[in-house]
C-alpha cells in the first residue's frame, strides 16, 4: 500500500495506525523544512534560486500589525484616487444626515399639534391644529423625498469612488509585483501573491463602497444626534445625562471585543493565502501527484489547511457576530431608560409628548450608528487585514537599478568578464567563490559541472536577477551595475529548459521577442528556428491558440517556439540554459540546428548536462566548488583527463563519476 493512501476497509488497526503515522510524519517534515527555508529567506533577505518554498508549510502566520497606521494609509490612498469625489460624497453625507436628523424634530412638532384641552362644557378632549398638522406632514414628505434622492446619489458616488480606488490599488500592486526582485518571488508562495491581488483587494473594495461610507455617515449621525438630544432636553438637563449614560459602556465593550476579533481576521487572511498557495501547487504539480500515487496525501494535506481555515473563520465570524447583538442590547437599555424617565418628566410638565418622541428617536439614532459600526466592524477588520498584506508588497523594496551609463543596446559587443565573484543565496552558504570567467565577443562558451555547482547562478548574475556579494562583472568594460537593467536585458535573450509560453496565438508568443515585428519577420524567425514546418501544418497556422503553458503542443515544439522568439529578439548575448535536456535525441538534433543558426555572430553561453550538445563550443568551462577548475576546447580537456574527462566518461563510457 502506498504511504498516501487511506486505509482500505477491513484493514487492521496496526496498518491503519502505521499509515496515519506515515502521513503525519510526511506533513510534519514538509512543514518543518519549508518554514526553516522561508524564515531564512525572509529574515536574511536571501533565498534559493529555484521556485522557493510553497504550500502549507511555507506560510508563516503573520502577527497583527498597526491597525491605525494601515487605515491612515488606506485613507490617503483613497484620497489620491478622487479628491473631488470624496468632497462631493462628504457634502452629500452631510445633507443626508441633516435630513435624517431633522425628521424626529418634525414628528415631535406634528405630535405637539395634537393636545388635550378642557372645553367650555367641562370635558377634556383632544385639540388638533389641522393647519399645523398639514404643514408638518407636507414638510415631512419633502424631507423624505430629498433623503431618498440623496441616498441614491450617495450610493452611486460611493461605488464610483470604491471602484476607482480599487482599480488604482490593483494596478499599482500588479505593477509592483512585475518589478519585484526575483529573490522576492522565489521566496514567497505564488498562491499567496495571487490571493493578495484578488481576495485582499476585493475585501478593501467592499469596505470602501460599504463599510467606510457607513462609518463616516455613522459618525456624522452620532454627532448630530447628540446635538439634537441636547437641544431637545434643554428644559430637562437630567435627560441629557440619562440619554448619554450608556456611551462609556458601549465604547468599553466594543474596544474589548475588537481585540479578540482582529487577530482572527488577520489570521484568516493569511490562511486563505496558504490555501490558495496549496491549490496552485497541486494544480501545477497534478501529474507528479498522480504519477507517485499521492492523491490521498494531497487531499489530506489540503483538508488540513482547509480545516485550519474553517476553524479560524468560525472564530472570526463568531466574534464578528457578537458585536452587533451586544450593541443592540445596550441600545435597547438606553431606549428603556429614556422612555421611563421621559414619561416622568412629561408628567411633571418639563417636557411635551412630542419632545419625548423626538428624544426617543434621537436616542435610537444615536445608538443605531454604534450598532451599525459594530456590525460593519468585521468587514472593516477583514479589509484592514487585507490592506496590511497589500501594503506589505507596495512598500517592499523594488528591484534596485542604479544604472547611469549611456550605453545603448546597439553599442554592446558582448565581452563579459567576471572577476573574483562571490555569491550566496543564503548567508554563509557561498555558491560561487572567487570565480573568474572571461567571454570574448562572438565566442561560444559552454559551462558544465555537477548539479548545484553554480552554472545557472552565473546566468542569474549576468542578467542581474541577483546581485553579487563581492567581485565585479563587466560588459564591454562597463561595470554591470552601471548599465540600466532595461538596456542590459534588452541585449540578452534566454532559452530555458522550462519554456514559458502564454495563452495566446503562436504568432503572438514568437512576437514577444520583438513586439513591433511584422508577420514576415515572425515567419522568418520561425523558419530559422525550424519551427515553421510544424506551425504551417496546424489548421490555423500562426493564429493557433496555445493552451496554458503551451500544453497543446509537444515539449520539443515549445522549445522551437522559444528559440524563434530569441531569434526575433536579435540579441547581442544569447544564453541557453539546458535548452535540450527534456527532449528526445531526434528533436534535440533539430533544436541544435536551430541553436547553431541563432548563435552565429553572437556571444553565447551554453549550460548543458548533455556534453554532446557542447562539443563544438569555442571554450568549455568546468565549474566545481564555486569556481572554474578547467577551461579549454573539447579535445584539450579530454587530453588533460581532469574533471571534464570524468564527466564525459560517465556519460559515454559508463564510468562512475
Amino acid at each position: 500500500m502506498i504511504d498516501g493512501d487511506k486505509t482500505k476497509k477491513g484493514a487492521s488497526p496496526e496498518t491503519e495506525n502505521e499509515n496515519k503515522g506515515k502521513r503525519n510524519l510526511y506533513r510534519a517534515q514538509r512543514r518543518e523544512i519549508s518554514i526553516d527555508e522561508l524564515r531564512a529567506a525572509q529574515n536574511q533577505n536571501r533565498g534559493p534560486g529555484g521556485g522557493g518554498p510553497r504550500g502549507r508549510g511555507g506560510m508563516i502566520r503573520e502577527k497583527p500589525k498597526d491597525t491605525k497606521g494601515t487605515i491612515m494609509k488606506l485613507v490617503r490612498y483613497v484620497g489620491k484616487s478622487g479628491g473631488a469625489l470624496i468632497a462631493v460624497l462628504f457634502v452629500i453625507m452631510l445633507f443626508t444626515t441633516a435630513t435624517t436628523l431633522i425628521t424626529p424634530r418634525i414628528e415631535g412638532n406634528l405630535i405637539n399639534c395634537m393636545t388635550l384641552g378642557e372645553f367650555e362644557d367641562g370635558t377634556v378632549r383632544l385639540r388638533v391644529d389641522f393647519d399645523g398638522v398639514m404643514m408638518w406632514l407636507g414638510i415631512m414628505a419633502v424631507i423624505y423625498v430629498i433623503n431618498c434622492v440623496l441616498s441614491l446619489v450617495q450610493s452611486l458616488v460611493s461605488a464610483r469612488l470604491s471602484q476607482w480606488t480599487v482599480y488604482r490599488l490593483r494596478s499599482d500592486l500588479f505593477r509592483k509585483i512585475e518589478y519585484l526582485p526575483i529573490r522576492y518571488t522565489d521566496t514567497h508562495p505564488h498562491g499567496d501573491l495571487m490571493s493578495r491581488m484578488t481576495n485582499d483587494v476585493d475585501n478593501v473594495s467592499n469596505a470602501i463602497s460599504q463599510s467606510i461610507t457607513s462609518l463616516i455617515s455613522s459618525v456624522l449621525t452620532l454627532v448630530g444626534a447628540l446635538v439634537m438630544i441636547i437641544v431637545s432636553c434643554w428644559h430637562a438637563p437630567l435627560m441629557i445625562v440619562i440619554a448619554m449614560c450608556t456611551i462609556p459602556l458601549t465604547f468599553f465593550l466594543s474596544a474589548m471585543l475588537s481585540k479578540f476579533m482582529r487577530k482572527y481576521f488577520v489570521e484568516r487572511q493569511v490562511l486563505l493565502g496558504a490555501l490558495n498557495s496549496q491549490i496552485e501547487e497541486m494544480v501545477t504539480g497534478h501529474k507528479t501527484v498522480m504519477a507517485y500515487g499521492k492523491e490521498e496525501m494531497a487531499i489530506d494535506s489540503f483538508v488540513e489547511v482547509s480545516e485550519d481555515f474553517r476553524k479560524c473563520s468560525i472564530k472570526a465570524n463568531v466574534w464578528g457576530g457578537v458585536m452587533g447583538p451586544v450593541m443592540n442590547v445596550i441600545s435597547n437599555l438606553n431606549y428603556l431608560l429614556v422612555a421611563a424617565f421621559g414619561g416622568y418628566f412629561c408628567i411633571k410638565g418639563a417636557l411635551y409628548v412630542g419632545d419625548i418622541n423626538a428624544i426617543l428617536k434621537y436616542s435610537q439614532q444615536f445608538s443605531f450608528p454604534i450598532s451599525q459600526i459594530a456590525n460593519q466592524w468585521a468587514t472593516i477588520l477583514t479589509a484592514v487585514a487585507g490592506a496590511e498584506r497589500i501594503f506589505a508588497i507596495l512598500e517592499s523594496n523594488g528591484e534596485p537599478d542604479a544604472g547611469t551609463s549611456a550605453i545603448k543596446v546597439d553599442d554592446i559587443r558582448g565581452k563579459i568578464e567576471l572577476k573574483n565573484v562571490d555569491f550566496s543565496y543564503n548567508e554563509g552558504e557561498r555558491v560561487l567563490k572567487g570565480l573568474d570567467l572571461t567571454v570574448q565577443p562572438g565566442q561560444k562558451i559552454a559551462i558544465v559541472g555537477a548539479t548545484g555547482s553554480g552554472k545557472t547562478t552565473i546566468v542569474n548574475l549576468i542578467t542581474r536577477f541577483y546581485d553579487i556579494d563581492g567581485g565585479t562583472i563587466t560588459l564591454d568594460g562597463v561595470d554591470l551595475y552601471d548599465i540600466p537593467k532595461k538596456t542590459l536585458r534588452s541585449a540578452i535573450a534566454i532559452v530555458l529548459q522550462d519554456t514559458v509560453l502564454f495563452s495566446d496565438t503562436i504568432g503572438a508568443n514568437i512576437r514577444y521577442g520583438k513586439l513591433d515585428a511584422t508577420d514576415d519577420e515572425v515567419c522568418a524567425a520561425a523558419k530559422t528556428a525550424n519551427a515553421d514546418s510544424f506551425v504551417s501544418r496546424l489548421p490555423d497556422g500562426y493564429n493557433t491558440m496555445l493552451a496554458e503553458s503551451g500544453s497543446n503542443i509537444s515539449q520539443g515544439q515549445r522549445q522551437l517556439l522559444s528559440i524563434a522568439r530569441a531569434v526575433l529578439a536579435d540579441p547581442k548575448i544569447l544564453i541557453l540554459d539546458e535548452a535540450t535536456s527534456s527532449v528526445d535525441t531526434r528533436t534535440e538534433m533539430r533544436i541544435q540546428e536551430a541553436m547553431y543558426k541563432l548563435m552565429e555572430g553572437r556571444t553565447s553561453l551554453i549550460i548543458a548536462h548533455r556534453l554532446s550538445t557542447i562539443r563544438d563550443a569555442d571554450v568549455i568551462v568546468v565549474i566545481a566548488d564555486g569556481h572554474v577548475v578547467e577551461a579549454g576546447n573539447h579535445d584539450e580537456l579530454l587530453a588533460e583527463k581532469g574533471e571534464y574527462y570524468k564527466l564525459y566518461q560517465s556519460q559515454f563510457a559508463g564510468f562512475a563519476t
